[in-house]
């Protein structure tokens, strides 16, 4: 195949995002750009760009490009184990048949879909997560770190569709699990440090100083690469139980 015809044929793939039930598709000739306006209004929140993200095609690819000047976002594939942080400015290619992008504006945590009919790569499941362990891939959890990403990112993983979901105060996820909150800001603080130590970025925001987002950070990196899932969320009814008999929880 000629580049020409690789060009013609790339231009010619439909490709189509995926929010809150809603479909949207993406035209070759402009870009589709993502925010509180553009061709994907997200929501009037005022912690989001005006456009933010923006699909374009050029160079006979397909782009998902940052526009933002503040706001970072998850990208990645339907395994979850090809994951990218695109940063304000940066740009990748849309090379497999769908991607899952996540991003956070104040409280809350947003998700879509893009999906494209022409497959560069196809991704393959290397490592599954199975309910009630502690392990996915390298990274391991202690049962109290699972609980508190599962308490944080229960609202994102009720969703039944991509749109949005919010991300509760520590007070509030400290309730929730029935911690103190000295207690829930330590396991935070130790879960962000492990992470940190993997490679995951945002989870801090300079040496020694955690980033103040580091709890949607979080969210998104653990949802994303299937850290934890909807498969999680009977540990929270467990936890309820517990208070509910006067159980104690993990230490």
């Amino acid at each position: 195949m000629t580049d020409d015809e690789t060009t013609d044929t790339a231009s010619s793939t439909v490709v189509r995002v995926e929010f809150c039930g809603e479909q949207y598709a993406v035209d070759a000739t402009q870009p589709f750009l993502i925010g509180r306006e553009g061709d994907l209004v997200v929501d009037e929140n005022p912690f989001l760009h005006r456009t933010f993200l923006s699909i374009t095609f050029e160079a006979g690819l397909w782009w998902l490009t940052n526009i933002g000047n503040t706001l970072s976002a998850t990208v990645t594939d339907t395994t979850g184990n090809v994951q990218a942080w695109l940063a304000p400015g940066a740009r990748l290619p849309i090379v497999f048949p769908e991607l899952l992008v996540l991003f956070s504006a104040g409280a809350t945590t947003y998700d879509f879909t893009i999906t494209s009919d022409l497959e560069y790569y196809s991704p393959s499941q290397l490592s599954t997560t199975t309910a009630g362990t502690t392990t996915v891939g390298p990274i391991h959890l202690t049962s109290s770190q699972r609980l508190l990403i599962v308490a944080l990112a229960e609202d994102v993983l009720r969703q039944a569709t991509p749109g949005r979901g919010e991300i509760p105060a520590s007070a509030a996820a400290a309730a929730r699990l029935g911690w103190s909150q000295t207690t829930f800001n330590r396991k935070l603080d130790n879960v962000c440090d492990k992470l940190d130590k993997f490679g995951v970025q945002g989870l801090r925001g300079g040496p020694g100083k955690l980033a103040t987002g580091r709890r949607a950070r979080l969210v998104e990196y653990a949802v994303s690469t299937r850290l934890v899932d909807t498969s999680d969320l009977p540990l929270l009814d467990h936890a309820d139980q517990l208070d509910a008999v006067g159980g104690s929880r993990p230490a």
